[in-house]
């Protein structure tokens, strides 16, 4: 995370103007006012892993207003996700309350109006999410907004302490690795809001997200095996191999073709890692359940647009190729 701006460079007086400028540009715009702006200070702090957004700010005791005008405005494209680190912050949006203490987390919806209230010594991780992708995963998102997540469940729990720890490690993670965690970052976020209590929970659209949740994290951890019971995928999530598929079927796919497609995304990306390319391609396909070479390198090319071995030599040259021209 590099430091994007501190109050510490900026003249006593000009502070909160400066901070709230900044905030704006790296949050979401929004009014603000300070409990006491001649003691106000504050710091902020972004980073990236692939197309999410990180954003990591302290600051001392203020209110936050995101007024319908500013939510008319707002990207579209995005949903904030809240980690508290410190303090206490009070949110308020949908006419729900999500009070966040350390560990705490929320969903806050950009294109809707909200307001919130920052106590002394507040440290708050913010994570941008692409809307469509989380979506996908959960359904509508407009019924999570402002509701606390706490910790004492596995699922939240995890989720809380892993975006804790990614701050340290973006911007530092080799293009495979982020791709993975980026997709893990997104999963254990749709976990978590998959446990969210009330009304949400209990509408079938939810419910249907998070079956698919189960079943493709089902999925990923048989990957390996060669003959895969798809039965005892939509067991592991908890449903009938009929509902599974149902489940699967709004999204217009199958346990099969679920299967098929990541087994082909594991290959591919063991394909463009430089630390596997002692690996042969049969190697790779093997262990990741395909038995027949001739079967794999057809749907390879159908999915990729080339052989395997054609797709990893041309890796392989354009790192060659770029090598070159920086020396």
């Amino acid at each position: 995370m590099k430091l994007v701006f501190s109050t510490a460079d900026v003249p006593r007086r000009d502070r909160f103007d400066y901070w709230h400028s900044v905030a704006c540009q790296n949050v979401t715009h929004h009014d603000s006012r300070p409990r006491c702006r001649p003691e106000f200070h504050a710091e902020l702090r972004s980073g990236a892993l692939a197309d999410l957004g990180f954003v990591e700010f302290s600051n001392a005791a203020m209110a936050v207003v995101h007024s319908a005008a500013h939510a008319a405005n707002a990207n579209s494209d995005e949903i904030l996700i809240c980690r508290q680190a410190a303090g206490r912050l009070m949110l308020e949006q949908e006419g729900r309350d999500a009070l966040l203490d350390p560990g705490d987390m929320t969903l806050l919806d950009p294109c809707l109006p909200y307001t919130g209230e920052f106590s002394a010594g507040s440290q708050l991780l913010v994570v941008k999410v692409p809307r469509q992708q989380l979506e996908a995963r959960i359904g509508p998102i407009r019924a999570a907004a402002a509701r606390t997540l706490r910790p004492v469940e596995a699922e939240i729990g995890l989720t809380s302490a892993f975006l804790a720890a990614l701050p340290t490690f973006l911007d530092r993670l080799s293009p495979v690795a982020e791709e993975t965690v980026r997709s893990q970052t997104l999963d254990l976020i749709a976990l978590s809001l998959g446990k969210v209590g009330g009304e949400q929970a209990q509408r079938a659209s939810s419910a249907r997200s998070l079956v698919r949740l189960k079943v493709r994290a089902a999925i990923e951890a048989r990957l390996h095996e060669p003959q895969i019971d798809l039965g005892s995928v939509a067991a592991a999530a908890g449903v009938s191999l009929r509902y599974a598929n149902a489940a699967l079927a709004d999204e217009n796919t199958s346990i099969s073709r679920v299967v098929q497609e990541r087994r082909l995304a594991r290959c591919r990306k063991a394909l463009e890692d430089p630390a596997q390319s002692h690996r042969t391609v049969s190697d790779i396909a093997y262990s990741w359940g395909f038995s027949d070479m001739t079967h794999f390198g057809r749907k390879f090319r159908a999915a990729f647009g080339r052989l395997p071995s054609e797709y990893r030599r041309s890796l392989s040259e354009a790192r060659q190729s770029k090598t070159t021209d920086v020396t």
